[in-house]
Parts: C-alpha cells; structure tokens; sequence
C-alpha cells in the first residue's frame, strides 16, 4: 500500500512539473494556401467549431486584409469560438491591423499575429529595408496593436535564416513593447533540427526578456522536416507550436498537429510537457479538413493514414494479435478510430442519425439534418448499409459546399462500345434552369464537355481522381477535380453511387469554388 501511494504521488508530482505546450492552430490561414484548398466562411466556421472541440488553444481563422471573403471568415470564426483563442494575422502595417481587429474583435478571446522579415535576404530583395529599419517598423507594429489589445504575437518572418543575434535584439525590443508572444519561423523549411534546437536555446539566453513572451516555433516541410524541427524546438524550450491538420499548408507544408501531439503523448519522457489536445477527436478532425479542401491524405501519412494501423505481414499480423504493442505503439482508439460502427440503413430515423452525425463531430441544426436525412434516405435505398465515410460524404456535399453559383438539376449520358458518347445536362445556374448536351471521348469527358458548354467556363482540368468510400460493389464513387482558371486553383469534390454523377457533381463544385475565389480574391498568400 505505501509502495503504491507513492508510486500515485509520483505520478501527480510529474504531472504538476510539465509545462504546457500551446497549440496554435493554423490551418485556416496557412493551410488555406495549398493549393486549390480556399475554404469559404461556412466551412472555416464549421472546421473552427471542430478544431475548438479537438481542444486547440489558439485558432488563427484567416488573414482579415488579404480578401472581403477572409475578413468575413474571421469574423464569423471569432463570433462563433468561445474557449479557444482567435487569432487574425497581419502584417506590420497600420491598415492590416485595423483590419485584423475589426475582424477578430468579435471573440472572445481575440490575438493580433504581426508578422516581419528579419532575414538578409528577405530585408534585402523583399522589403528593400535596412535591419534599423525593420527593427523599428517591428516595434511599431506591436506599440500600434497594443492599443486593441494586449495579446499580440510577433513574427519573425525567415527566422531560421536570420542573424541570431538581430533576432534575439527585434524579440527583446517587441517584446518591451508589448508582445505576449514571439514566433521563430522556419518560412522556407531550411532548417535541421539540431540546428534549429540550438537557434532555439540560444534566443532563450540571448533575449534578456523572454520570460516574459513565450516562444513559439512555425516550422514548414520543404526537407521533410517540419515535425522533427518542432519537436527539437520544444525539447529546447519553445512552448507554443504552430501547426495544421493533416501538415497541409504552402508549398510542401506546415508541421503536422497530429504527429506532434501524439509523439509527445506517445513518448512523454521526451519533454516535460503536455498539450490540452484531446487525442480522440484527431481523426474526425482530419477526415473534416480532407473533406472540405478535397486534399486527400496519403494512405501512409503518419497517425491519420489508411494504413497508419494496417499490417499485412504475417508477421506483423501474429505480433498483433498476441500483443497489439509489438508492432502499433499507439492503440487505434487513442485518435477516435474503433472497430464498433452503429449501422445505419434505411429503417434508420432522424433521431438516430442526429446522433450519429454528432458522435462524429457534426452540429447541424434544424434545417441542414433536413437536408442531409432527405438524401441519406434516398442513398439508404440504394446500399443497405451507410457508413461513416458516407455520411461525411453527404454532410460536406450538402452542408459545407460553397454557396452554389451551378447546381446539378439532371444528368443523361448514352455511352457504350458501338455509340458516340453523349451527355445532357439540366443545370440551375443562379436560379434559372438550362440545358445543354456533349460529345466526347467517354461519357465523363461529354458530361464536362456538357456542363462547359452551359457555364462558359475557360477552367481547364488539371487532376481528376476516382476512389472509392468503402469496399464492396455498392460504393459509393468519390471523385476529385483541380480546376485552373488564370492563377486561380479550386478543388472540387462529389460522390455518388454512379461514378459519372459523382464526376459531374466534382466539376461543379470546382467551378462553384473558381467563381467564390474569383468573388474573392487574395492580395497575398506567400507568408510565415
């Protein structure tokens, strides 16, 4: 009895000597900027409400003076958030800040992110300003925000690649003048972790007053090295990580939330610390993010992967079932993922699909449960049982599409080994129904072909995907489109038992997304 009560002291001492680690999540803002990936306000508020449920501490909604679309995201996000942080980013600028508050005001817990390049050749060819120059345009920024507010973040754009010791004088300054927080960025992914461990050590015991900011980190996945370059740097004493779902993000990628959450639980003699994450919300989260940006997530992709918890090896497979830690390190249900799935089919009711779609993390309200249980009745009659993946299918087509400029009304295609393909199509374009026909190659290629013809859209198809939901002949087909149109990118999603429904309703809604980015548009995107 005394061994174990101080076995549980033990245990209750560790816990009260971690230090947390704040989780910033970006992936609204910065995982926004991979390609074809704009979210519109519905789904940034339907992603933020998720994100605050997964238990994130701040939520960096958007950048308010890049687009009306995005000031309006930000708003929306921080009326709406009520536990986690809301944070706006702008740059080192007046009018970015004004527009920053007036859009992140709402929340009840608001941040201003301000943002500037401390790097030679970023000060040199970029902003064209000497390093006097920057260090007083930084503090000014930070002296001007604080007038909204006292939570304000700095960021040190190409940190990584910036002259320690200028870097540890814009902190100390920034934080004089009154910046909570101050983010060393690896813009660019260049970094090496041990590297960026001792860059972080030494900004530790250079800035003179870093304890009273916390340090955070925003690493970028050129080298694929985004996770471990974190990871170095809260093993060095950063506290505060910035990260998306699923790692999406500009370019190559941001550090992914999911790796750096569960190796900390996973390994938890890394670093004294701890997150607030609550880990089995992970992969909802996850499924929600590929749903709305139509970035799939790579069958192998670490912790969220199809195959993150699959073994085929025989091997493996004995291992497993005598003993599920020799070969998973993580229990499957640690992220949300179990083998126990209520079955839902077509006796099934409103009531119990409502909660279902709950259980998932879906919070519908009167008129969209409508909706969705109207078409999960008409697709119960066509596959005897709707699982998951379908009912995520539905909700993202029903609820989280962009505000539908072309709707599919009919689709006709004539197709075979002795005919010319041909398509017709009844389109809704802005409320007006018109119809139109197409040859083509196959019957895809003369529905588009179709549906072309009808929107004039100059787009051209860069990627088209076919996969399926689930296994078994009763699939439901999900198909995914990149759509280009000048410098605009737009993914679009659809799924439908017919493949060739699922094609069209996919061409649709890129060119639903082309039409709100072109609404829309961004004056910048390439930062942190």
């Amino acid at each position: 009895m005394k061994t174990q009560l101080h076995f549980n002291k033990s245990i209750a001492w560790e816990k009260t000597m971690k230090e947390k680690v704040f989780i910033f999540d970006t992936t609204l803002r910065d995982g926004e900027q991979s390609p074809g990936a704009s979210m519109n306000p519905a789904e940034k508020v339907r992603l933020a409400t998720q994100l605050e449920k997964l238990g994130v501490d701040i939520i960096e909604a958007g950048f308010p003076a890049a687009s009306e679309g995005d000031f309006e995201a930000v708003t929306q996000v921080a009326k709406k958030i009520t536990n986690a942080e809301v944070a706006a980013l702008a740059r080192a600028t007046v009018n970015d800040i004004d527009r920053a508050w007036k859009a992140v005001c709402h929340a009840a817990h608001p941040r201003i992110h301000t943002f500037l390049a401390t790097s030679d050749i970023h000060m040199k060819y970029k902003l064209n300003m000497s390093r006097e120059e920057v260090l007083e345009s930084a503090v000014n920024a930070v002296k001007y925000a604080k007038r909204y507010t006292d939570n304000i973040e700095f960021s040190a754009e190409d940190g990584s690649r910036s002259d320690p010791d200028f870097l540890c004088k814009v902190f100390e300054a920034v934080i004089d003048a009154g910046a909570k927080t101050v983010n060393l960025p690896d813009t660019v992914g260049y970094a090496i972790p041990s590297e960026f461990g001792e860059l972080v050590k030494y900004v530790m015991t250079h800035t003179p007053n870093i304890g009273k900011a916390v340090l955070s980190v925003h690493c970028h996945n050129d080298l694929g090295l985004a996770t471990a370059n974190t990871l170095a740097a809260i093993k060095a004493g950063a506290r505060q990580a910035e990260v998306t779902i699923n790692g999406i993000g500009e370019r190559a990628g941001n550090t992914s939330l999911e790796e750096v959450v569960m190796t900390l639980n996973t390994r938890p003699t890394f670093a004294p610390v701890t997150t607030g994450i609550q880990t089995h919300q992970i992969y909802s989260v996850s499924r929600l993010v590929s749903l709305i940006t139509g970035i799939l997530v790579q069958p192998n992709k670490a912790i969220v992967g199809a195959n993150a918890f699959a073994h085929e090896a025989g091997i493996h497979q004995d291992g497993v079932l005598k003993n599920p830690m020799t070969y998973e390190i993580m229990r499957p249900e640690t992220i949300g993922l179990t083998a126990t799935r209520m079955v839902m089919g077509k006796h099934s009711g409103k009531h119990a699909l409502l909660k279902h779609l709950t259980t998932m993390g879906y919070d519908l309200s009167d008129e969209e449960l409508r909706t969705v249980f109207k078409k999960f009745k008409a697709l119960a009659d066509k596959k005897k049982n709707v699982t998951d993946e379908d009912l995520e299918a539905l909700v993202t087509q029903e609820v989280l599409r962009t505000a539908d400029i072309y709707g599919l009304v009919y689709l006709q295609v004539t197709s075979g080994t002795t005919v010319l393909p041909m398509a017709t199509v009844k389109l809704r374009i802005n409320g007006v129904e018109h119809v139109g026909t197409g040859g083509g190659n196959g019957p895809i290629d003369a529905a588009y072909n179709a549906i072309a013809k009808l929107t004039g859209t100059k787009s051209k198809l860069m990627r088209f995907t076919i996969s399926a939901l689930t296994g078994g002949t009763d699939a439901q087909g999900e198909v995914t489109v990149r759509l280009k149109e000048d410098i605009m990118v737009a993914l679009g999603k659809g799924a439908d038992p017919d493949i060739i429904t699922a094609s069209a309703l996919a061409y649709i809604n890129g060119l639903n997304r082309l039409e709100y980015l072109r609404q829309n548009p961004a004056t910048t995107t390439d930062v942190l």
